[in-house]
């Protein structure tokens, strides 16, 4: 039985799970098999599936494909772990209104997942206090990892005085700040320390900012008393490709923070050359149109996917991204784990 907080506290690599297509644009089981063998082998410590890098058109009734794709990746995952069994999270991405995400968290909790990461999109220009009030009927039928999405992708600004209310949620385990912005990022974390919730995770969405965020001790002043907050880990679509030289990078932070060592010159400067790279993958240039092809090209030139297709038939790669992946990939071979995958491939496509 997982002890949810207790993992997610600890810090963990979780990779935002990506939708494997065939040419035709329907669900290819092998390679979504594969590629969720793959995170569980690399060393992920949970995965998160329905959400932004998986394509929210699945959650479409009229494509059919939320409970499949849920189920294969729960399924594949136990699979895998009953080889090394180890404590693993399965997020599942929850959206819509409160009637849907409600449904959906009933089918997450039913395929054995531990929390829903709750996406607030579709609330628009909703009143703070109706979004709250969403946020508390969702976390009564699953536990809630919250979501500040960046408004470029379909999130919204959400204030300090809104994350402070919904740290109050006891369903509440941990939250994922990914607004690609500095101040809404501190935001966040200073609501959740004058929250006092010391069991709430925080973990990096920040695919700009994955080793500032997790070497920063955050300053915060609580009761008159100054002391600090961490992000402990990352719920990244950055980490849902190069899996397993993240879970090294992880690993070497926790180890610096454990050892109170200084942050070496060479860390930062590989958090910077993953920003140069992110911005490649992501579509940076162009709104970041091209964010999730650019994810499954990169899983493409590995040999994990057949093309960089999505449910979207508009949606492709910016003229000059693949140029730029490439670039990045030959300039920054240390970010890649392309002989890791090569050796153990064919062993996940069975």
């Amino acid at each position: 039985m997982l002890n949810l907080r207790a993992h997610l506290l600890a810090g963990q690599v979780i990779p935002a799970h990506p939708l494997a297509l065939t040419p035709t644009r329907t669900l290819d089981e092998t390679h979504q098999r594969a590629l969720t063998r793959y995170y569980v082998h690399a060393g992920a410590g949970g995965m998160a599936v329905g959400v932004h890098t998986t394509g929210f058109r699945i959650h479409d009734p009229d494509v059919g494909l939320y409970r499949p794709v849920l189920e294969l990746a729960a399924h594949s995952a136990t699979d895998w772990l009953a080889r090394n069994p180890r404590p693993f999270a399965r997020i599942a991405g929850l959206v819509g209104d409160t009637a849907q995400a409600v449904r959906e968290a009933a089918i997450a909790r039913e395929l054995g997942y531990h929390c829903g990461l709750l996406s607030l999109g579709a609330w628009g220009d909703a009143s703070e206090s109706a979004i709250l009030a969403h946020c508390k009927h969702v976390a009564e039928a699953i536990p809630l990892f919250g979501f500040y999405l960046q408004p470029a992708v379909g999130g919204r600004l959400l204030p300090y005085r809104f994350w402070r209310e919904f740290a109050e949620i006891p369903g509440v385990v941990a939250i994922k700040i990914a607004p690609f912005d500095r101040y809404a990022t501190l935001d966040v974390v200073r609501a959740v320390a004058h929250s006092g919730r010391e069991d709430i995770a925080l973990y990096t969405g920040n695919d700009d900012a994955i080793v500032p965020d997790l070497v920063t001790d955050f300053p915060v002043h609580v009761g008159g008393v100054s002391t600090h907050r961490t992000i402990v880990g990352g719920l990244l679509g950055q980490w849902a490709v190069w899996t397993r030289n993240a879970v090294d990078l992880l690993a070497q932070i926790q180890s610096l923070r454990q050892s109170a060592a200084p942050v070496p010159r060479e860390l930062l400067s590989l958090g910077a050359a993953l920003t140069e790279a992110n911005a490649a993958i992501f579509d940076a240039d162009n709104s970041f149109d091209g964010c999730l092809p650019g994810i499954l090209d990169v899983l493409r030139r590995q040999g994990l996917v057949r093309g960089s297709w999505t449910l979207d038939p508009h949606e492709r790669l910016s003229e000059g991204q693949s140029e730029a992946i490439a670039r990045v990939i030959r300039e920054h071979p240390e970010l890649t784990d392309d002989s890791w995958v090569a050796e153990h491939r064919d062993e996940w496509l069975r």
